[in-house]
Protein backbone atom coordinates (compact mmCIF):
# COMPACT_ATOMS: atom_id res chain seq x y z
CA UNK A 1 0.00 0.00 0.00
CA UNK A 2 1.25 3.50 -0.86
CA UNK A 3 2.39 5.78 1.95
CA UNK A 4 -0.05 8.67 2.28
CA UNK A 5 1.68 12.07 2.24
CA UNK A 6 -0.12 15.31 3.00
CA UNK A 7 1.34 18.35 1.24
CA UNK A 8 1.18 21.62 3.19
CA UNK A 9 2.11 24.47 0.80
CA UNK A 10 3.21 27.89 1.94
CA UNK A 11 5.92 30.54 1.99
CA UNK A 12 6.44 29.87 5.73
CA UNK A 13 7.83 33.38 6.11
CA UNK A 14 8.41 32.57 8.94
CA UNK A 15 6.98 29.19 9.91
CA UNK A 16 5.00 29.72 13.13
CA UNK A 17 3.16 27.71 15.79
CA UNK A 18 -0.12 28.03 13.85
CA UNK A 19 1.43 26.07 10.97
CA UNK A 20 2.83 23.49 13.39
CA UNK A 21 -0.49 22.97 15.17
CA UNK A 22 -2.36 22.47 11.89
CA UNK A 23 0.35 20.07 10.65
CA UNK A 24 0.31 17.97 13.81
CA UNK A 25 -3.49 17.95 13.90
CA UNK A 26 -3.62 16.71 10.28
CA UNK A 27 -1.24 13.85 11.09
CA UNK A 28 -3.14 12.86 14.23
CA UNK A 29 -6.70 13.17 12.88
CA UNK A 30 -6.35 11.80 9.34
CA UNK A 31 -4.87 8.69 7.75
CA UNK A 32 -1.72 10.55 6.59
CA UNK A 33 1.56 8.74 7.22
CA UNK A 34 3.69 11.85 6.61
CA UNK A 35 3.30 15.57 6.13
CA UNK A 36 5.62 17.53 3.85
CA UNK A 37 5.97 21.30 4.25
CA UNK A 38 6.18 22.42 0.61
CA UNK A 39 8.17 25.65 0.82
CA UNK A 40 7.04 27.86 -2.04
CA UNK A 41 9.91 29.62 -3.82
CA UNK A 42 9.94 33.33 -4.43
CA UNK A 43 8.19 34.13 -7.70
CA UNK A 44 10.88 35.89 -9.79
CA UNK A 45 8.19 37.99 -11.49
CA UNK A 46 6.94 39.46 -8.22
CA UNK A 47 8.42 42.16 -6.06
CA UNK A 48 10.71 40.66 -3.41
CA UNK A 49 9.02 42.54 -0.52
CA UNK A 50 9.59 40.88 2.86
CA UNK A 51 10.05 37.32 1.58
CA UNK A 52 13.23 35.81 2.97
CA UNK A 53 15.49 33.75 0.72
CA UNK A 54 14.08 30.34 -0.24
CA UNK A 55 16.82 28.42 1.57
CA UNK A 56 16.43 30.48 4.76
CA UNK A 57 12.71 29.70 4.89
CA UNK A 58 13.39 26.01 4.20
CA UNK A 59 16.00 26.04 6.98
CA UNK A 60 13.48 27.50 9.44
CA UNK A 61 10.98 24.73 8.62
CA UNK A 62 13.79 22.18 9.12
CA UNK A 63 14.51 23.73 12.52
CA UNK A 64 10.82 23.65 13.45
CA UNK A 65 10.38 19.95 12.67
CA UNK A 66 13.67 18.58 14.05
CA UNK A 67 11.93 16.16 16.43
CA UNK A 68 8.98 15.28 14.19
CA UNK A 69 9.85 12.09 12.31
CA UNK A 70 6.63 12.17 10.26
CA UNK A 71 7.25 15.72 8.97
CA UNK A 72 9.60 16.83 6.21
CA UNK A 73 10.70 20.18 4.78
CA UNK A 74 10.61 19.99 0.99
CA UNK A 75 12.42 22.10 -1.59
CA UNK A 76 10.86 20.19 -4.52
CA UNK A 77 9.32 23.36 -5.95
CA UNK A 78 12.66 25.21 -6.02
CA UNK A 79 13.72 23.42 -9.21
CA UNK A 80 10.34 23.60 -10.99
CA UNK A 81 9.39 26.34 -13.49
CA UNK A 82 8.15 29.62 -12.02
CA UNK A 83 5.52 30.61 -11.20
CA UNK A 84 4.84 27.28 -9.53
CA UNK A 85 1.41 25.79 -10.08
CA UNK A 86 0.15 23.12 -7.70
CA UNK A 87 -0.89 20.86 -10.58
CA UNK A 88 2.70 20.91 -11.95
CA UNK A 89 4.14 20.10 -8.52
CA UNK A 90 1.68 17.23 -8.02
CA UNK A 91 2.52 15.75 -11.43
CA UNK A 92 6.25 16.03 -10.66
CA UNK A 93 5.88 14.38 -7.22
CA UNK A 94 3.62 11.59 -8.47
CA UNK A 95 6.17 10.68 -11.17
CA UNK A 96 9.17 10.98 -8.83
CA UNK A 97 7.60 9.02 -5.93
CA UNK A 98 5.32 6.35 -7.45
CA UNK A 99 5.19 4.59 -4.05
CA UNK A 100 3.37 7.54 -2.43
CA UNK A 101 -0.18 8.87 -2.49
CA UNK A 102 -0.27 12.69 -2.28
CA UNK A 103 -3.07 14.78 -0.82
CA UNK A 104 -3.33 18.55 -0.43
CA UNK A 105 -3.77 20.38 2.87
CA UNK A 106 -5.48 23.75 2.64
CA UNK A 107 -7.61 26.23 4.56
CA UNK A 108 -11.34 26.62 3.97
CA UNK A 109 -10.61 30.00 2.32
CA UNK A 110 -8.48 28.29 -0.34
CA UNK A 111 -11.18 25.68 -0.91
CA UNK A 112 -13.63 28.49 -1.71
CA UNK A 113 -11.36 29.81 -4.48
CA UNK A 114 -10.18 26.35 -5.60
CA UNK A 115 -12.19 26.62 -8.86
CA UNK A 116 -9.77 29.41 -9.91
CA UNK A 117 -6.69 27.17 -9.62
CA UNK A 118 -4.98 25.96 -12.79
CA UNK A 119 -6.41 22.52 -13.71
CA UNK A 120 -8.38 22.33 -10.45
CA UNK A 121 -10.61 19.61 -11.96
CA UNK A 122 -7.61 17.38 -12.64
CA UNK A 123 -6.24 17.98 -9.12
CA UNK A 124 -9.46 16.96 -7.37
CA UNK A 125 -9.93 13.99 -9.71
CA UNK A 126 -6.49 12.59 -8.80
CA UNK A 127 -5.93 13.82 -5.22
CA UNK A 128 -7.82 14.24 -1.96
CA UNK A 129 -8.06 17.62 -0.23
CA UNK A 130 -7.75 17.87 3.55
CA UNK A 131 -9.26 21.15 4.68
CA UNK A 132 -8.99 23.00 8.00
CA UNK A 133 -11.50 25.68 9.09
CA UNK A 134 -10.96 29.39 8.61
CA UNK A 135 -13.24 31.96 10.30
CA UNK A 136 -15.84 33.39 7.92
CA UNK A 137 -15.36 30.70 5.24
CA UNK A 138 -17.63 27.74 4.50
CA UNK A 139 -15.69 26.08 1.66
CA UNK A 140 -18.00 27.10 -1.16
CA UNK A 141 -18.98 24.70 -3.94
CA UNK A 142 -16.45 21.97 -3.03
CA UNK A 143 -17.24 21.49 0.68
CA UNK A 144 -19.42 18.41 0.04
CA UNK A 145 -17.21 16.89 -2.68
CA UNK A 146 -16.35 13.22 -1.93
CA UNK A 147 -12.61 13.96 -2.22
CA UNK A 148 -12.79 16.80 0.34
CA UNK A 149 -12.17 15.89 3.97
CA UNK A 150 -12.91 18.60 6.53
CA UNK A 151 -10.57 18.18 9.51
CA UNK A 152 -11.70 20.15 12.54
CA UNK A 153 -8.28 21.61 13.38
CA UNK A 154 -8.02 24.44 15.92
CA UNK A 155 -8.48 27.95 14.53
CA UNK A 156 -5.19 29.80 14.81
CA UNK A 157 -5.29 33.56 14.43
CA UNK A 158 -1.53 33.80 14.02
CA UNK A 159 -0.25 35.72 11.04
CA UNK A 160 3.26 35.63 9.60
CA UNK A 161 2.67 39.23 8.45
CA UNK A 162 1.99 40.31 12.02
CA UNK A 163 5.04 38.38 13.28
CA UNK A 164 7.29 40.09 10.70
CA UNK A 165 5.92 43.53 11.67
CA UNK A 166 6.51 42.80 15.36
CA UNK A 167 10.06 41.64 14.65
CA UNK A 168 10.72 44.90 12.78
CA UNK A 169 9.64 46.75 15.92
CA UNK A 170 12.00 44.63 18.05
CA UNK A 171 9.16 42.85 19.85
CA UNK A 172 9.48 39.42 21.50
CA UNK A 173 7.68 36.83 19.37
CA UNK A 174 9.21 33.80 21.09
CA UNK A 175 5.84 32.11 21.75
CA UNK A 176 4.63 32.62 18.18
CA UNK A 177 7.31 30.53 16.48
CA UNK A 178 8.96 27.22 17.38
CA UNK A 179 11.84 27.69 19.85
CA UNK A 180 14.60 26.78 17.35
CA UNK A 181 13.12 29.18 14.77
CA UNK A 182 13.07 31.98 17.37
CA UNK A 183 16.76 31.37 18.16
CA UNK A 184 17.54 31.52 14.42
CA UNK A 185 15.55 34.75 13.94
CA UNK A 186 17.32 36.37 16.90
CA UNK A 187 20.72 35.40 15.46
CA UNK A 188 20.32 37.58 12.36
CA UNK A 189 18.69 40.81 11.29
CA UNK A 190 15.75 39.12 9.58
CA UNK A 191 12.74 41.25 8.54
CA UNK A 192 14.48 44.42 9.76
Amino acid sequence: MKAHVGLFFGTFNPVHVGHMIIAQHMLEYSDMDQLWFMVTPHNPHKKKSTLLDDRQRLHMVDLAITDHVRMKASDEEFSLPQPSYTVTTLTHLTEKYPDKKFSLIMGMDNLESFHKWKNFDRIIEQHDLYVYPRPGHDGGQFKDHPKVHIIDAPNMEISATRIRAALQEGKDMSYMVPKEVWEYLKSGSFYK
